[in-house]
């Protein structure tokens, strides 16, 4: 059972047992309570002294069923190393694409371990999107530096095995899946090899998994094949101290991501996993066979077994306090070895937190703000009490690194204490940025800083940092402030220490209970409006600036720079925001001069308060499922001069699961209504020179079924119909056109492969714009995706590009005549193109909105 971390004044040998703990990530939600029957679980936990790696490539590909199995019906240690935090997909609840979309899918996953009991890892790589081989991935991934990050999680969480999802070839169906695999393979034997990345042996010793195996199953083999050779688990048993089965439990955890739309339903009973051996010692009947995963694996642990056996023996469900001096027994057998054993280290924090749960001891640390500014006065409000007759006191509360201690008080059962402790932020504190987003990144791979200093207080002589090594991997920041607290066991004289975040409690008249966490904020951040900014001709444009105050009378000036040959007036602007969190927006009028080079460039604001510069936004995101995350983007945003001509003013734009492409055609100077479903009628649509579809809209919007109708007589009627690219599985009706077309997987993942015009003389390659080659350079990500894989022939195709190897694919483009209208079907990623700036994409669009006009 996983109990959270709570120690962090530890010796750095333990950071190599738990990364997490140390750190004090920042789970963000309520301190967790456990019932008697989970407590119980994490007893007989503690005499299960064995640990499983699972190995993939993205958020949503791990097995949550074989993990909740593992972790929670055999008791092990399990984690899931995801070598991308997704950030290269699509998003199914809302607008945010690359880093923002891979925080999101961090927080899901986290969501996920917190179900079904593992623990979350990550390598440095960026998901740059679909890749289709291995051999492609790493010509975009730092393969040397993928490996080293998945040696280090391996020495550190020493797995007895690895489990991969996906074979090393083809079969993987992605190339970011076969990379994985083969990577695994590698690092099953470089873990244990003192040459292969030697560096990291400051902090661990090299190991050695004893097998390493890949998960299998029907989706892999072909229909007939035998799966007599492979080794088999049962995954589908009912764990009766959690009142589920695993396959229940999975099905909640693979429904926290839901930005991938992978709600999924539980299932019950027998439910069998395939494992073959790719390397290691061969197993005739379990993966684990041959490891000893008793206390007999550890020197002296045989006295330690038997004493957690009592423990086990003797436990009152009824009262699990009654537990505690046993427990005590087990802790003190434990210091007395846990020198130089990592398992004796592991275990003494989880004896610490069983004692802690066993005594109903509940601890918080709220913040009296939700963000706070460098050098801005707080308070902190420690909560404490305990359930149970078993006299426990706080010694002492400290805030890490800044106020020394305080106490002791004795807690009174069932009686609510609480210690305010005021503090000062220190002036040099970091911003709360995903430390995985401090640096710039390349297209393959996140830079993490060489150190990250959480702050350092005045008078100390030594900062709360964290080293590069000690970050890599770790699925979410260190919190910003954390308290730790001096628990003493009065009737035994024993005393440890129990670390806890600072986080932020509201309670919302829907909701509850919120937390997130403390988030340290500057002076004043500075929101650029819009995604990109795009000039048609030479006639000025407004762009908004927005300020926002982290704290209370923040004045200064802000200014836009600008490339050679623009203007921007004025040249600054003053500010003054009196309140905390509250906004001024500022406008400029920007215009290009004689000497501005069409194309794309970067328009910059920065602000400066007390002769300090500073040029971070703020960006919340916010979803109930996950909590709320706050990004600070370079307050910048492209600028385009761009050639354009259109046709037609009058937009209509159903949203399906999320895009900015409506503002990327304000910029052009169209009027854009987005549509509800109820607007869908031939007789509300006809005031429109063109309607457009939202990416993924037949898979998001169930009405679409019955709206069809509605929409196809418009286009019969004379309208000009744009349907952006559908996921091939899930659509809401069996046809999304007017004649049939077959949706497939098939995309062109390199965004600037060369295109073939197959009909040169086509309106949507000519008017009112004349498409040129160049318009497909400086893509970014993907150049399309989901292309149908047959058509009617009533379809027209327009264009024709593949990725290196492979046949012409002509569906990027489909245009039908339909009645006195038109109906286009595009996988092209629009949504990606135009809030990047590409002008080329700016201009196909234009054109097919202009189709027949």
């Amino acid at each position: 059972m996983p109990f959270p971390r709570f120690r962090a004044a530890v010796p750095a040998l333990l950071l190599l047992v738990n990364c997490s703990f140390l750190l004090g990530v920042a789970h963000a939600q309520a301190p967790k309570t456990y019932t008697s029957s989970e407590i119980l679980l994490g007893l007989k936990k503690l005499n299960v002294l064995g640990s499983v790696l699972y190995i993939a490539a993205h958020p949503d590909d791990e097995n949550t069923r074989l993990i909740a199995y593992l972790a929670n019906g055999r008791l092990l240690e399990t984690g899931y190393l995801s070598c991308t935090r997704g950030d290269g997909g699509q998003n199914l609840i809302g607008p945010e694409l690359r880093e923002q979309l891979g925080v999101i899918r961090t927080q899901e996953l986290l969501a996920a371990r917190r179900i079904d009991g593992g623990r979350q890892f990550f390598t440095r790589a960026n998901d740059f999107g679909f890749s289709k081989t291995a051999e492609e991935t790493f010509t975009i991934w730092d393969k040397e530096q993928v490996l080293a990050d998945m040696v280090w999680t391996i020495r550190q969480r020493r797995p007895d095995v690895l489990i991969t999802r996906f074979p090393p070839d083809a079969r993987a169906g992605h190339g970011h899946h076969t990379a994985s695999a083969i990577l695994a393979a590698e690092a099953f034997a470089a873990a244990g090899d003192p040459k292969r990345f030697p560096e990291q042996l400051r902090y661990v010793q090299p190991w050695q998994p004893k097998r390493l195996f890949w998960n299998t199953g029907s989706f892999f083999v072909k229909p007939g094949d035998s799966m007599d050779g492979y080794l088999r688990l049962d995954a589908g048993g009912y764990n009766p101290l959690l009142g589920q089965s695993y396959g229940e439990i999975a099905a909640r955890s693979r429904s926290q991501h839901k930005s991938q739309g992978f709600g999924s339903a539980a299932t019950r009973g027998e439910a069998l996993e395939y494992l073959q051996l790719v390397k290691g010692e061969k197993a005739t009947t379990d993966p684990f066979e041959g490891v000893d995963m008793s206390w007999n694996r550890v020197p002296g642990g045989v006295a330690v077994g038997k004493l957690v056996d009592e423990v086990i023996r003797k436990y009152d469900a009824g009262n699990p306090s009654a537990s505690v001096a046993r427990l005590l027994k087990v802790r003190a057998a434990l210091e007395k070895m846990s020198g130089g054993n990592l398992w004796a280290k592991e275990k003494l924090v989880e004896t610490e937190q069983l004692l802690h749960s066993s005594l109903g001891l509940y601890l918080e640390a709220r913040a009296n703000m939700a963000a706070v500014t460098l050098g801005q006065p707080m308070t902190i409000t420690v909560e404490a009490v305990s359930r149970s007759k078993t006299t426990v006191s706080i010694e002492h509360l400290s805030v890490v690194g800044l106020v020394d201690t305080v106490g002791p008080r004795t807690l009174v059962p069932n009686i609510v204490t609480a210690t305010a402790l005021a503090i000062k932020l220190p002036g040099n504190a970091a911003l709360s940025q995903p430390y995985w987003l401090i640096n710039a990144s390349s297209p393959g791979m996140y830079s993490v800083p060489d150190n990250v200093t959480l702050y350092q207080a005045p008078g100390k002589t030594k900062p709360v940092t964290f080293n590069q090594q000690t970050l890599i991997g770790q699925p979410e920041n260190p919190s910003a402030l954390s308290v730790k607290c001096r628990i003493r066991i009065n009737v035994a004289d024993v005393e440890f220490d129990i670390t806890i975040p600072v986080q932020y409690k509201s309670t919302d008249a829907v909701e509850g209970e919120k937390y997130r966490p403390l988030t340290v904020v500057p002076p004043v951040a500075v929101n650029i409006g819009g995604q990109a900014y795009v000039f048609a001709d030479n006639q000025p444009k407004t762009v908004p600036v927005t300020l926002r105050a982290g704290k209370a009378g923040v004045k200064g000036t802000v200014a836009l720079t600008l490339p050679a040959g623009w203007k921007a007036e004025p040249a600054a602007i003053p500010f003054d925001i009196a309140a905390k969190d509250a906004e001024q927006t500022v406008q400029f009028r920007v215009q290009p001069g004689p000497g501005a080079a069409a194309g794309k460039a970067a328009l910059r604001a920065t602000a400066t308060v007390g002769g300090q510069a500073y040029s971070r936004g703020y960006q919340a995101i916010q979803y109930n499922h996950i909590p709320t995350q706050i990004l600070f983007p370079e307050a910048v945003a492209p600028l385009v001069k761009l050639d354009v001509k259109r046709k037609g003013q009058q937009l209509g734009y159903l949203m399906g699961a999320g895009d900015e492409v409506p503002e990327a055609l304000r910029q052009l100077g169209y009027s854009v209504t987005l549509l509800k479903p109820e607007d869908i009628s031939a007789d509300n649509l006809h005031r429109f020179d063109a309607v457009l579809l939202g990416i993924r809209a037949y898979n998001t919007l169930d009405r679409l079924k019955t709206l069809q109708s509605g929409l196809l007589r418009y286009v019969e009627n004379g309208g000009n119909l744009i349907v952006q690219y559908t996921v091939a599985r899930g659509t809401v009706l069996p046809e999304i056109g007017p004649y049939p077309m077959k949706l497939s997987n098939d995309r062109v993942t390199v965004e600037n492969a060369p295109v073939t015009f197959l009909q040169p003389q086509h309106p949507l390659l000519n008017t009112p714009n004349k498409i040129t080659p160049q318009d497909f350079e400086g893509w970014q990500q993907e150049q399309g995706l989901y292309y149908p894989s047959t058509w009617d022939p009533k379809y027209q195709t327009i264009i024709s590009s593949q990725d290196p190897g492979e046949k012409p694919k002509e569906s990027a483009i489909l245009v039908a005549d339909y009645g006195k209208g038109h109906y286009i079907y595009t996988g092209l990623s629009f949504f990606r193109e135009l809030p990047a700036g590409v002008p080329g994409a700016y201009r196909l669009l234009t054109n097919m909105i202009s189709l027949g006009k």
